[in-house]
């Protein structure tokens, strides 16, 4: 099994692509052993001294790191994903998945929602996931879209940006009742 690494722009994330299905549906966003409880892979990564958080993707796996350096984690790392991948068990449980895209807005502003999520599903998710991350709707208020940041984009130096510049921007030249992007 040959598992290719890819760099994020959060320097202590870096995707795992084992050229094979991770999760069949949604993401999981696990930052610590106990969260991972339903994930056998989750549960195997965090068993690497160093990890602090695990995506999971379609077809990559996000790990972060506390400190050290990756030369001394990623063996490791890809130790426990292969060990995982010989095993021949689920990345996950099918209740493992925790995307969350029912969100919390006004029924009245169900139209201007809809089109916020096919943006984000369309426009901004697979771009977001080339980084080794996710973006999850949870909320519009007052012109305020709610997004949350996942993965290896959690936490990463230009997450703000990202969502004050780019995403932001985006939405507002689609849908004109938004006002501004917030991380939630």
């Amino acid at each position: 099994m040959f598992i290719q690494t890819e760099p994020t722009p959060n320097p202590a994330t870096l995707k795992f692509l084992p050229g094979r299905a991770v999760l069949r549906e949604g993401t999981a966003d696990y930052r610590s052993k106990d969260e991972a409880s339903m994930s056998p892979l989750g549960q195997r990564l965090f068993d690497v001294d160093g990890v602090t958080g695990v995506f999971l993707g379609a077809d990559f796996i996000s790990v972060t790191k506390a400190d050290g350096e990756w030369q001394h984690l990623k063996p490791a790392i890809l130790g426990a994903i292969m060990d995982h991948y010989s095993s021949g068990e689920e990345a996950a449980g099918s209740s493992a998945a925790n995307d969350d895209a029912a969100g919390n807005y006004d029924p009245a502003d169900e139209e201007v929602v809809t089109t916020i999520k096919e943006l984000l599903d369309t426009r901004v998710r697979p771009a977001v996931a080339q980084d080794g991350g996710d973006i999850t709707f949870h909320g519009f208020r007052d012109g305020v879209v709610y997004l949350s940041m996942r993965g290896a984009c959690a936490g990463c130096p230009s997450s703000t940006a990202t969502l004050q510049h780019g995403i932001e921007n985006l939405l507002r030249h689609f849908c004109p009742e938004v006002q501004a992007v917030e991380a939630a």
